[in-house]
């Protein structure tokens, strides 16, 4: 180690790429999971380096762990956090960046070593490159003509589409050979243009050629004359949010980026990048059930005894495990089923009201049961006797809330606290003496993306005018969210040290008597001199102190 002359133990590690930087890495086990794995596998220190700030990523700590606990588990190398953090445990006689902040540290510890001669900044890149070639019927041909002295011609603009012949054997050969290899009156011609012998190329693209535009012929997909018209792509590009699977981001949509970038540089497409916004799913996974001799058994053929799987046949104990749902893992969850005990809109409204968009979710068949049980609340509040053409101040607030939130989390793609603030909604209505009919409307609106059948009939029972399709979506107004408390940002010295929440409209004196009552503000002020006070209503109380 140049900062400290530790001698470094040298691992051979499969997940460590020989092509990638320079083929070696220095593991940090307690800050980097496959690092995590691999040192828990062979007894390797784990020894942190970085003190974590959990309130980066809250979701990544485990459930039922509190913040202490999980930082002692961090430290003592049982949990790794690869998130955000401040670093510790770096001091030597040479260097320390003990109390900086992730990215500083990184970049201070760079900065020491190329100061030292040690080491030097360097950017890898993981692109490769991917071949494009295939030996196969099914893809588009390459128009390429290969002549006997060993040269090549491009197909010109007028020789353009090039259609692959019918062929009777189209499977793979098993001799390297693709299949167009047997069409020889296709393959072997005298080229039109030079009136030499040629042979066209045999390899076909690769099946994610035409991934790479699609997204424009979708614009106009019927077109004989141009792969888009102008107008069209003028009109609809870019592309306003791309969802998909993490494992595109460095294969298809990166190439996809590639080709729009010629595409544009030629003057094809009017736009410089593809894609506005890019969102990765996460995966839905379920718990299966392995055999300690290895094979699967379906949930419904287990048995449960104090904590512990069984199958139901051999009474063999089960290896429960969370893995993504496959036909070989007996994982798998058919909508069909669900659908026919619960209904289509709880199946729809369980799976978006799971978790975070971009977090991995575990199934569970239970839970759906929470959702049907939320849309018949729903439903019993709309057909209740309660409903009334009566309106009051608090349901409006209620109802243009509602809106408010449902639309920030549309916005956002947090369909699930959509779906939470909609429960909430309907917890607070139900607890009223009456049920507004055109407040229940709004949240019916609301509704509908989310589970558009029941919202539907609900609509219809509470005999609201024209089609729930065809209706404008709620307009907000902003006098019935606005907010009778505010919450207050208490800074001491420019760092925050605790909040308040108070009424609005509130004068520096009284905030800061609030403000002198904090833990966190009291602990940092306590024999120090106030110097001056920086106060914005409603928004931030900053103490300056020497």
């Amino acid at each position: 180690n140049p900062v400290n002359g530790e001698k470094i133990p040298v691992w051979v590690a499969d997940y460590v790429l020989m092509g990638y930087g320079t083929g070696a890495i220095m593991a940090v086990p307690a800050h980097d999971v496959r690092d995590f794995e691999f040192a828990q596998q062979f007894n390797l220190p784990i020894r942190s380096v970085f003190d974590p700030d959990f309130a980066s990523d809250p979701e990544a700590i485990p459930d039922g762990m509190s913040h202490a606990k999980a930082r002692e588990e961090v430290f003592e190398g049982r949990l790794c956090w690869p998130g955000e953090g401040v670093a510790i445990n770096s001091r030597s006689n040479a260097f320390s960046i003990d109390g900086l902040p992730k990215d500083e540290a990184i970049s201070a510890t760079i900065q020491w070593l190329e100061g030292q001669k040690s080491g030097k900044k360097s950017v890898s890149y993981k692109l490769r490159d991917w071949l494009f070639s295939r030996q196969r019927y099914w893809g588009e041909p390459i128009p390429i003509l290969h002549f006997a002295d060993g040269t090549k011609r491009l197909l010109e603009l007028d020789e353009l589409p090039l259609i692959p012949p019918e062929i009777t054997h189209y499977k793979p050969t098993g001799d390297s050979m693709s299949p167009l290899e047997q069409a020889k009156e296709w393959v072997e011609i005298t080229d039109p243009k030079t009136g030499k012998k040629a042979r066209r190329e045999t390899n076909t693209m690769p099946q994610w050629a035409g991934s790479c535009w699609y997204y424009l012929r979708f614009i106009d997909p019927h077109n004989e004359e141009r792969f888009v018209d102008e107008a069209l792509e003028k009109s609809w590009m870019p592309v306003d949010l791309y969802v998909g699977g993490a494992e595109h981001a460095v294969l298809h949509l990166l190439y996809a980026r590639f080709w729009h970038k010629v595409l544009y540089d030629c003057g094809y497409v009017s736009t410089v990048e593809p894609f506005l916004s890019l969102r990765n799913q996460g995966a839905i996974v379920a718990l299966s059930y392995k055999r300690p001799g290895g094979g699967y058994v379906a949930p419904n053929e287990t048995v449960e005894r104090d904590g512990k799987f069984y199958c139901a046949s051999s009474g063999e104990e089960l290896l429960v495990q969370v893995e993504k749902m496959s036909k070989s893992k007996l994982n798998g969850v058919s909508p069909d089923e669900i659908i026919d005990e619960f209904g289509a809109d709880s199946l729809r409204l369980y799976e978006l009201f799971m978790g975070p968009l971009e977090k991995e979710k575990i199934w569970n068949t239970d839970a759906v049961n929470g959702c049907y049980r939320f849309l018949r609340r729903f439903f019993e509040m709309c057909t209740s006797e309660k409903v009334s053409d009566e309106i009051d101040e608090e349901s409006l607030k209620l109802g243009h809330r509602l809106i408010r939130a449902v639309e920030g989390g549309f916005k956002d793609l947090s369909f699930n606290t959509a779906i939470a603030k909609l429960m909430e909604f309907v917890n607070a209505m139900t607890r009223k003496e009456l049920y507004s009919r055109s407040i229940l409307a709004m949240a019916v609106q609301a509704l509908m993306p989310l589970a558009p059948h029941i919202a539907e009939e609900c609509w219809q029972i509470l005999e609201i005018p024209g089609a729930l399709l065809d209706t404008p979506w709620p307009s907000v107004r902003e006098e019935y969210i606005q907010e009778e408390t505010t919450t207050y940002v208490v800074q001491v010295n420019g760092k925050m040290r605790g909040s308040l929440s108070l009424p609005k409209g509130l004068g520096e004196e009284v905030v800061s008597s609030a403000a002198m009552e904090l833990v966190g503000v009291s602990r940092h002020i306590d024999g120090r001199k106030m110097r001056r006070r920086i106060f914005v209503p409603d928004r931030l109380l900053n103490l300056v102190v020497e």
